[in-house]
């Protein structure tokens, strides 16, 4: 199996390995990869983002459950990318979230990094454990366990 991925990816590449699309996709780049152990990505948290509207108004926060979903996300394309995947008939979804801890707030104009590393894969479960970061710092953390939808 070739693993030749051209890094960084950029979105519309993103779009090939992920169903989510605006405003619900939240990886803009995948800056490093290595085959079903860890992947590095990020998102550009910017003020026009339809989240901020209500959470909230003259102070904008990232809610943190979207961090969360941000690092499942790219738990997801770290899985699509180790196993030569496209979006393409395949749906995986959030099960279970552990060990979420949020010590920083998220706000316009930082730049999140994910880091996403998969602990583990048992049949059609994949077990991640992620950490969210702005300038180096970690803002937040979880394990994430995602399942393959029965077809």
């Amino acid at each position: 199996m070739s693993h030749n991925v051209q890094l960084p990816l950029d979105v519309t590449q993103i779009q090939t390995l992920l169903p989510h699309r605006y405003p619900f996709l939240l990886v803009d780049r995948v800056v490093e990869f290595e085959p079903n152990k860890r992947v590095l990505a990020y998102k550009n948290v910017t003020a026009n983002e339809p989240y901020f509207q209500g959470h909230f108004p003259g102070h904008p926060v990232m809610p943190g459950v979207l961090v969360v979903e941000a690092l499942a996300q790219a738990g997801g394309v770290l899985t699509q990318l180790s196993n030569n995947s496209t979006a393409d008939g395949r749906l995986f979804y959030l099960v279970k979230i552990d060990n979420a801890k949020f010590s920083k707030m998220v706000v316009p104009g930082d730049r999140l990094d994910l880091e996403v590393s998969l602990k583990r894969v048992i049949r059609n479960v994949a077990i991640y454990t992620g950490i969210a970061s702005v300038n180096g710092e970690q803002v937040a953390c979880a394990e994430v366990v995602c399942a393959e939808a029965k077809g």
